[in-house]
């Protein structure tokens, strides 16, 4: 059985950093499961930021945009696997049923988690989930902005209630609001 933790925060609060540093402290191999595509030279900047952070510290890294379940059967023996981040998994989600000309629900993203979390409970070892908090940002201008909030505000609450530890950062600083069970 996995020891599951969830990081939360809002965009460059430092959840990454910490969450970095609490796998690194960690005995054993390392996987970091990336979920972002590049889509432009801004993200492609910050995915080289976060890889040069890894940079020599024996992270394996698996890119997974959308079946994070399958990321864990790649990461099979890995003693610590980091998700960085479930809030592009989800605009993934969504954007994927937007080309395919179908609504994703707050169910449907709900059922996305499920298989997640069992193949995280199942892995063995430690996993770390990243996340924004996008509750505490500006309210969507758009319809498809204020799903996205909702689906991720669902997503979050739904691999919250399943971690035994989470941490919200704020400027840099985490503070743990749930405690191994």
């Amino acid at each position: 059985m996995s020891k599951l933790i969830l990081v939360t925060g809002g965009s460059r609060s430092g959840k990454s950093a910490f969450s970095q540093g609490l796998a690194e402290a960690l005995p054993g191999s390392r996987a970091f499961v990336a979920t972002c595509p590049v889509i432009d030279q801004e993200m492609s900047a910050r995915i080289r930021r976060h890889q040069e952070a890894r940079c020599g510290r024996d992270w394996w890294t698996i890119e997974e945009p959308l079946d994070l379940a399958a990321a864990f059967q790649c990461a099979k023996g890995e003693s610590v696997v980091l998700v960085d981040c479930l809030t592009l998994w989800v605009n993934n989600l969504l954007f994927e049923a937007e080309q395919k000309g179908e609504s994703l629900s707050e169910a449907d993203a709900a059922k996305h988690c499920l298989p997640v979390l069992e193949a995280a409970r199942a892995h063995g070892g430690t996993v770390i989930f990243v996340t924004n908090e996008v509750g505490f940002g500006v309210v969507p201008e758009t319809p498809l902005g204020s799903r996205f909030r909702d689906l991720a505000g669902r997503v979050n609450q739904m691999i919250a209630a399943a971690c035994d530890e989470v941490f919200f950062v704020v400027c840099g600083q985490p503070l743990q609001i749930k405690f191994q069970k």
